[in-house]
């Protein structure tokens, strides 16, 4: 089991302070390694980074500049000498569910500026962190990347999953989160093609829905949609990160690891 282990390895985590992005460090802290966490809030990240451990590292970075990105870099650099693996999980969606918006969410009426602000965090922003993280790497001749999508990347929305129990719909899951997830698979399997031959590995992680406050309609709903019964914990994506940032999966590239509970088998 040693190719598990990640000790003397030094993992980026974007979008660190999220519920995801905080137990995807959590786990690889576990596993050993030294974890750079990143996020729009520099004071926040140390603060984190403080809580995991001295072998941490906060740093606040905006992923879609570049020039934010390439002062982390260094910051990495100074601090550690190298970067092992990147995890991109940095991203936003829709936040329909605060307000009602059962026509604006619709495809037909959605905003072209908030289609453009999804796509460039989500799309273009985990392009350049791979781009200027993976620059490391590349110089190594070794790393992992691993770019968090979805299953909304691999299939469409189940629309109905947002039915309050009166039968109103106060919002739909709108275009533009699934199809930068999508995006993000695509641009995956073609790092991994354009870079294997240098040493670094490029995959996808495709979790489920994570239970976190929603409705209690949703969250019965989503867990009746799913054959193990129930929406994801954050914790449920820890073995799988390790896994894809170790050598434990060194003959891996350019694949799509789907964690979540079996929604996308029916």
């Amino acid at each position: 089991m040693s190719g598990f282990d990640l000790g003397g390895q030094v993992c980026v985590v974007t979008g660190g302070l999220g519920l995801i992005g905080r137990a995807f460090a959590a786990a690889l802290h576990q596993a050993g390694a030294s974890v750079v966490l990143t996020d729009l809030d520099h004071g926040a990240c140390v603060d984190r980074a403080h809580a995991l451990g001295p072998t941490a590292l906060g740093h606040g970075a905006d992923i879609t500049q570049p020039a934010s990105l390439a002062g982390l870099r260094d910051a990495i650099v100074k601090r550690f000498g190298r970067i092992d693996a990147l995890v991109n999980s940095a991203a936003i969606d829709d936040k329909f569910e605060a307000r009602a918006a059962a026509h604006a969410s619709l495809p037909e009426h959605y905003a072209v500026e908030q289609f453009r602000r999804i796509m460039d965090a989500n799309v273009i922003g985990t392009f350049l962190t791979c781009q200027v993280l993976g620059a490391p790497m590349l110089a190594a001749g070794k790393g992992s990347i691993v770019n968090v999508s979805s299953t909304y990347g691999l299939v469409g929305p189940d629309q109905s999953l947002y039915t309050r129990p009166d039968g109103t719909q106060p919002f739909h899951k709108s275009p533009a989160y699934p199809t930068s997830k999508a995006a993000v698979l695509g641009f995956t399997r073609y790092l991994a093609t354009t870079w294997g031959a240098r040493g670094v590995r490029v995959n996808a992680l495709c979790p489920g829905g994570v239970e976190n406050g929603q409705a209690e309609h949703f969250v019965a709903k989503y867990a009746a949609r799913t054959p193990l019964g129930r929406m994801a914990s954050a914790s449920d994506y820890g073995g799988a990160i390790v896994f894809l940032c170790s050598d434990a999966s060194a003959y891996m590239t350019g694949a799509s690891l789907v964690v979540d509970g079996g929604w996308t088998a029916w």
